[in-house]
């Protein structure tokens, strides 16, 4: 099978690796482009825990001054990917969520107590999900720190084109519902959204299946818990036919 890889890179190659692994043909496209932003020296005074809902958030607290102490509060993931690369940085205390940042709530509100001090949510310019006000919700003082934005890219590679055009292309693999909707308008914009509905969509998650409404692909398929490797395991079920 003849697939897409369209996550940002680094994560983009190395999903793409092991979709190789499994015996998969992969085109490599990432559709949005990560920037770090300059978010200056993080305010860790008075915050008990740290929250990331995402590597690249991390990545972001990779080149922050404020790194050293950061890693000895208590932090909070969405899944095991960022919860391995959190151990690599040198956090200790590491609580992983279900794949998403709603899963989070609970965790973060059973194990914060509000007198306890505020929570460091690291997070991306556009969220999926009001992480801050569901805690805040909850009695939790709660404080975002915008560390990167993601941008689309402006067209699809002729490579890209060329495989939709000629029914080429068997899937295309969305991480994030912004990917969705960036893979929505190039499709469109290159005159061929019809060729785009027709491949298989592999989606982390609902939200990110949602996003595809306006293409309205053929077949969609998303696991059950939406985490990379129960998505790659989706991917090999149904290529195994």
């Amino acid at each position: 099978m003849r697939l897409l890889v369209t996550r940002p890179a680094p994560d983009a190659e190395r999903q793409a690796e092991a979709l190789r692994m499994r015996g998969h043909e992969v085109l490599v496209h990432p559709l949005l482009q990560i920037e770090f932003l300059d978010a200056g020296r993080l305010p860790l005074k008075g915050v008990q825990a740290l929250v990331a809902t995402s590597r690249n958030a991390l990545r972001a607290l990779a080149r922050n001054e404020a790194k050293p102490k950061a890693v000895r509060r208590p932090l909070f993931v969405v899944g095991p990917a960022t919860a391995a690369m959190a151990a690599a940085l040198g956090f200790s205390e590491v609580t992983q969520g279900e794949g998403t940042a709603e899963s989070l709530v609970p965790l973060i509100a059973g194990q914060c107590p509000a007198a306890k001090g505020r929570i460091l949510h690291l997070a991306g310019e556009r969220l999926a999900f009001d992480l801050k006000g569901a805690l805040e919700a909850r009695g939790l003082s709660v404080e975002q720190q915008v560390v990167y934005r993601a941008l689309p890219v402006a067209r699809l590679q002729p490579e890209v084109r060329t495989a939709l055009a000629d029914a080429a292309l068997d899937a295309v693999v969305l991480m994030s519902p912004a990917t969705a909707r960036c893979w929505v308008r190039l499709s469109r914009e290159a005159g061929l959204e019809a060729r785009a509905a027709a491949v298989r969509h592999y989606c982390l998650s609902d939200a990110v299946a949602g996003a595809l409404e306006d293409l309205g692909p053929d077949k969609v398929l998303i696991p059950e818990v939406p985490q990379e490797d129960r998505l790659l395991a989706l991917i090999a079920r149904d290529t195994a036919h």
